[in-house]
């Protein structure tokens, strides 16, 4: 029995220039708080000798829970809970979020760790530490994974809940003055709805939520997405659904609700292409009116061929266009995103994305890509035919650690063809601009300078010339005096579902 009501959460660093409060650990705090837990929430990102701070709270805490997808999240999450072992091999730690829910015998076979929480945590998580607090046995908590006696125990799958039987979020938790200061915006992340009803090939969705897409009535989202910009005194909330615009009753509720509360801040979506080509310009210009300020589109490949692959034969060019050229008349910015190196893509497919890009950001300025390396994710459809395709996966949870898209390398993109994508894609940054999140830092010179790169480096996309890349090099050199880059990607932080956390 452990007489503590003090739960210690570590959230490990993911975007050091785009960083927010962490969602999944926002949402199981809640149950906790009202059961009259004490909350402690160290996000390594912004707390200096983060390390330390965790070793002195977990002195007289009940456990410690860490929130986490795949990734380079894995890798601060291991060290800490060496050193909290190394303190006390008997001190309880949890692990929650994305990666443990999809992979959870392999996660939990990690000497390290203790327990972890599956899919949605609130209860879960809640059920758990009322267990270690009297001393008793977890084997009836849904939703859980524990050792006993050098095996692995699983209980059986929590039902999922729609999200609007979820307590709100304990956002009063996070010091958003500190966030504030690291990236220069305050801002924070916002779920709406759950799931997706599509089946991309790559999503990992499908995984923890099913296909069965649930949402918040209209009413509670401007309720309280104006009261969390007015406490907080927020400029923007990034909604993080995996797609919005699933119901377009729902989104136009939302808009005439934000506008007649006067809301004062901005707002951005995700959405898959097609339900977004739906949206009329009177739509648009009432969610511009409503705060919206931009609409992040997962196009992911210009080529036919590899669409088809990724289970996206749905989508249509045309209305990409339309969609681009219908924001920006509304004054919304077009985001999309791309996934390179898909199985089945070879030069001729990449030749056609690229393209694509370029018309695409040449007719529509203001339009902005964001790109990848494909990664087969656990929990995606693809994931079972990694092996097959000849890739090697983690076979630890420490392994998965360098497991992120960014830096990808596959059987059939691997020495200089993984080179030659990754100075094309570093070409594809320089040649328009992409807006971040938090503050933008450069002045006006920089800008200036930035400018007169992109020329060329829209002259080498064209005609597929990479060599002496002295563009590359000048934009190196004109970064390290401007804080631009996020230390990991805040883009695949949003698509992190926030239920699914310990």
């Amino acid at each position: 029995m452990r007489t503590s009501r003090k739960i210690v959460f570590f959230f490990p660093s993911f975007a050091s220039s785009e960083a927010t409060a962490p969602l999944g650990i926002l949402a199981v705090a809640t149950p906790l708080i009202r059961a009259g837990f004490e909350i402690v929430l160290i996000d390594s990102t912004i707390t200096p000798d983060f390390k330390n701070r965790v070793l002195e709270e977990v002195k007289n805490a009940l456990c410690l829970g860490v929130s986490l997808v795949t990734g380079p999240m894995i890798r601060e999450t291991v060290e800490i809970a060496k050193a909290v072992k190394a303190w006390s091999p008997d001190f309880p730690i949890v692990l929650g979020g994305w990666h443990p829910s999809l992979l959870p015998k392999q996660t939990l076979e990690a000497p390290y760790l203790d327990y972890i929480v599956r899919g949605q945590g609130e209860e879960s998580f809640l059920e758990l530490v009322q267990h270690l607090q009297s001393g008793s046995a977890p084997d009836f908590v849904p939703g859980i994974g524990f050792k006993r006696d050098g095996r692995l125990v699983m209980t059986p799958e929590r039902p999922l809940r729609p999200l609007a039987e979820m307590p709100p979020k304990a956002y009063h938790i996070a010091d958003f003055d500190a966030y504030e200061r690291k990236c220069g915006r305050r801002w924070a992340m916002y779920t709406s709805s759950l799931a997706c009803p599509f089946n991309c090939a790559y999503c990992t969705n499908a995984g923890v939520y099913g296909r069965k897409w649930n949402a918040l009535p209209p009413e509670q989202f401007v309720e309280e997405t104006v009261d969390l910009s007015r406490r907080y005194a927020l400029d923007m909330i990034w909604v993080v659904d995996d797609n919005f615009l699933v119901d377009m009753d729902r989104a136009r509720g939302i808009a005439d609700g934000l506008v007649r509360e006067d809301s004062h801040f901005q707002w951005s979506i995700q959405a898959t292409s097609n339900v977004v080509a739906r949206l009329t310009p009177e739509d648009l210009r009432m969610l511009r009116r409503a705060g919206l300020q931009q609409i992040c589109q997962g196009v992911d490949s210009g080529s036919p061929t590899v669409l088809k692959a990724m289970n996206k034969d749905w989508q249509d060019f045309d209305s990409i266009y339309e969609s681009a050229a219908r924001c920006l008349e509304a004054g919304i910015r077009p985001s999309f995103n791309i996934i390179f190196a898909f199985p089945g893509e070879g030069r001729n497919e990449r030749r056609e994305t690229i393209d694509f890009m370029m018309n695409v950001c040449r007719r529509f300025p203001g339009a902005e890509f964001w790109t990848n390396i494909f990664t087969p994710y656990p929990g995606s459809p693809i994931f079972s035919k990694a092996t097959e395709l000849g890739i090697e996966l983690p076979a630890s949870l420490e392994a998965w650690a360098d497991y992120f898209p960014r830096y990808t390398r596959l059987p059939w993109l691997n020495g200089r063809e993984h080179d030659r994508l990754q100075v094309t894609r570093d070409y594809l940054r320089v040649a328009f601009d992409r807006i971040p999140i938090g503050a933008d830092k450069r002045g006006k010179i920089t800008r200036l300078m930035q400018k007169c790169i992109s020329l060329p480096a829209r002259w080498r996309l064209d005609h597929d010339m990479y060599r002496m890349p002295v563009e590359l090099w000048l934009n190196n050199k004109l970064k390290q005096y401007t804080a631009m880059k996020p230390a990991v990607d805040a883009k695949r932080l949003a698509n992190t579902p926030a239920e699914a956390a310990c």
